[in-house]
């Protein structure tokens, strides 16, 4: 059954539309123009009640009952279990999968998304600070990923992208935009290149999300 796929395009939407194309689900793109604040739809609302995109509608859940779903880290964690894939069974794996999505969910994609609203703004002391502060921590964040895939080609696992994978993805794909380039991250560079060369992960950047 087809999966009803609320989004825009953005990172924490391509995380999810990338995964679903990597576990091969069937789904159905419903955009949520958050420009025109159509997040805040009642409709919206009945299945994502923070009022951000994205959230899936499964008609299929567990039981084969339906069920919605709302947060990305949540909606990849949900997916994984439904397929059993990109998530480990094994303890310690899973628990080195789980630790790097929070890693995203807390932090590399909240301060990179400060920089993208600052770099919006008005000339002026607000603007630099903003920027300065929030840039200096992105960095930082790139540098510990960097430091992690360091003799590896996957954030938390061997021989195939998780979860984690799929959710830092979705805010490295915007790396130019907050200025940060990778010719001093060899490691996430080298990373990006085989991600992006996925044919899945091409597939999930490619549909349009609105």
């Amino acid at each position: 059954m087809t999966i009803a796929f609320h989004t825009w395009n953005t990172p924490n939407g391509r995380k999810i539309s990338v995964a679903l194309e990597e576990m091969g689900l069937p789904y159905a793109v419903h955009p949520v123009n958050i420009s025109k604040g159509e997040q805040f739809r009642p409709e919206f609302l009945a299945i994502a009640p923070n009022n951000r995109i994205p959230a899936i509608l499964d008609p299929d859940g567990p039981g084969g009952q339906p069920i919605s779903v709302f947060e990305s880290g949540a909606i990849l964690h949900y997916l994984a279990e439904k397929t059993g894939r990109f998530l480990p069974r094994d303890l310690r794996a899973r628990t080195e999968v789980m630790e790097w999505l929070m890693w995203q969910m807390g932090g590399f994609g909240p301060m990179p998304g400060q920089v993208h609203h600052f770099l919006m703004q008005p000339d002026g002391p607000a603007r630099d600070y903003g920027f300065q502060r929030y840039h200096s921590e992105t960095k930082r964040l790139y540098g510990v990923l960097d430091k992690r895939l360091a003799g590896r080609d996957f954030v938390a696992t061997a021989g195939e992208p998780s979860i984690a994978d799929f959710a830092i993805l979705g805010w490295a794909w915007r790396h130019e935009r907050h200025q940060v380039p990778f010719d001093d991250l060899p490691h996430v560079g080298a990373w990006y290149q085989r991600m992006m060369a996925r044919p899945a992960v091409k597939r999930g950047f490619e549909v349009s999300l609105g």
